[in-house]
C-alpha cells in the first residue's frame, strides 16, 4: 500500500505540472504587431541601440 502512495505522489505531481504548463502555454496570447514595435522600442530605450 505504502508504494502506491509514493506512485500517486510522484505520477500525480508530474501530472499536475504537466497539466498546469499546458493550460499556461495555451491561454498565452501574441502581441499585437502595435504591441510588439511598442515593446521593440521601450527596450531599445532601455538598453541601446546595437
Amino acid at each position: 500500500m505504502e508504494n502506491y502512495v509514493w506512485l500517486f505522489a510522484t505520477a500525480g505531481g508530474a501530472a499536475i505540472l504537466g497539466l498546469a504548463l499546458a493550460y499556461g502555454l495555451s491561454t498565452q496570447r501574441r502581441l499585437s504587431r502595435t504591441e510588439k514595435e511598442q515593446q521593440d522600442n521601450k527596450v531599445e530605450d532601455l538598453y541601446g541601440k546595437r
